[in-house]
């Protein structure tokens, strides 16, 4: 195989791992990362603990991408869960799975991931040059010819590899720059939209529960037509709207509901076990058998202590009224709120603060048997740049690199 001088630019996951796999195939590779160390984004992944990622059947895997799965078949059958599970065991890492099958490190630590990657790359002699921000790429004859630094030294290559993310989190180096770059070339660029994040809502209600949690719940986000209806789940407020693993995994469906000028609402179902007659039963039977107790006290078995006292004035009912005073008019509008806390989206939290990012070089320009452009030959995307994202469970981290190993590899064997 000839020797080729291949740059990699970004030292996210997916560019470690297309260093790594070129590297192995005896290709000289550099590796150029814009801050002072690598991975950043990875240290933030799973709350720190890096889920990295999923054993759910290939068939709901690919679902699990909001329009991307099938383009990544290819990337998939070069390199999936168990070939990555092996590669962290195979270099010291055990894993372990967890609820809805998430795949996390042993040492529920990112850093001890982003160690094996650091060390295999170390291992191999790939070179890596820090505070390095690429401007451009260099295109001849329509081929990739190198890249061009901020600081106006320019790097000749054979190959060159762009993992250098989304535009979420930019203070890890993500901030859309290498997707700007490609775009006179005539790479088509998808609007970059939040993924996997919260949302906000008009209601002041948020801001007087910021932190509260609920558990076992059901969330609907509904625009009059259509319908989103989450699992059974956890939600959190923040000081602006609702976030939590069920709002975090609809969120993208729910900013393509919202699309322009729409009115979308979102209902927390509270007691998704109950149905509204056995609910309406329920607190009929509690009210005759506690007929001198506050309504305050009366909804402690329903509610979380902090949530009672807004519930109660959402309902509008005196916060003073007994048990025997409730009307059955105000229990059935305890129960309607039961089953449906209601709250208008006003829209997502900014990109900067998404998980992920959604949309990026189309996939249309990507080849993706090979992750190789279709329009500038040598030149070639991973991870986050391009126009895939999926739910949140480890899913995005195995698409990164899953992406960056066919990159890799393509780029190697070309």
């Amino acid at each position: 195989m000839k020797k080729n001088k291949i740059i990699v630019v970004g030292g996210g996951p997916s560019g470690m791992m297309a260093a790594i796999r070129a590297q192995t195939l005896g290709q000289d590779v550099t590796l150029l990362e814009r801050k002072s160390t690598l991975g950043n984004k990875l240290l933030l992944s799973g709350k720190g603990r890096c889920n990295l990622t999923n054993t759910e059947e290939f068939s709901d895997f690919l679902k699990r991408f909001s329009k991307s799965g099938d383009f990544l078949r290819d990337a998939f059958k070069k390199f999936f869960v168990a070939e990555l599970i092996a590669f962290f065991q195979e270099r010291g890492l055990e894993t372990k799975v967890e609820r809805q099958l998430r795949v996390f490190p042993q040492t529920d630590r990112s850093s001890s991931v982003l160690d094996v990657l650091k060390r295999e790359m170390d291992k191999l002699g790939v070179k890596i040059i820090y505070n390095s921000k690429v401007i451009d790429v260099f295109v001849k004859e329509g081929k990739a010819k190198g890249v061009r630094l901020e600081n106006r030294v320019d790097m000749v290559a054979d190959r060159v590899i762009l993992a250098t993310g989304g535009a979420s989190y930019s203070f890890t180096g993500s901030d859309a720059s290498g997707i700007n770059m490609v775009k006179k070339y005539g790479h088509s660029i998808v609007p970059l939209q939040a993924g996997l994040i919260p949302i906000d809502v008009k209601e002041n209600y948020p801001k007087k529960l910021e932190g509260l949690t609920l558990r076992n719940i059901k969330l609907k986000f509904s625009d009059g037509k259509k319908e989103i209806v989450s699992e059974v789940g956890e939600a959190i407020f923040t000081a602006t709207g609702i976030s939590g693993p069920l709002v975090i995994t609809l969120s993208g469906r729910v900013i393509d509901l919202l699309g322009v000028n729409k009115k979308v609402y979102v209902e927390i179902d509270l007691k998704p076990a109950l149905t509204v007659e056995q609910l309406d039963a329920r607190l009929l039977r509690e009210f005759k058998a506690n007929s001198k107790k506050g309504i305050k006290n009366l909804l402690k078995e329903l509610l979380p202590l902090r949530l009672i006292k807004l519930f109660i004035e959402v309902v509008g009912i005196d916060l003073l009224k007994k048990g025997s005073q409730i009307t059955q008019v105000e229990r059935q509008r305890i129960v309607a709120l039961l089953k449906g806390f209601r709250m208008e989206v006003s829209g997502p939290r900014p990109l900067e603060e998404a998980m992920v990012t959604r949309g990026g070089i189309s996939l249309k320009d990507v080849d993706p048997r090979t992750m190789e452009s279709r329009l500038v030959k040598g030149l070639y995307f991973c991870g986050e740049m391009i126009d895939v994202d999926a739910d949140t469970g480890g899913f995005n981290l195995q698409a990164a690199f899953s992406t960056g190993y066919l990159a890799g590899d393509s780029a190697a064997s070309d």
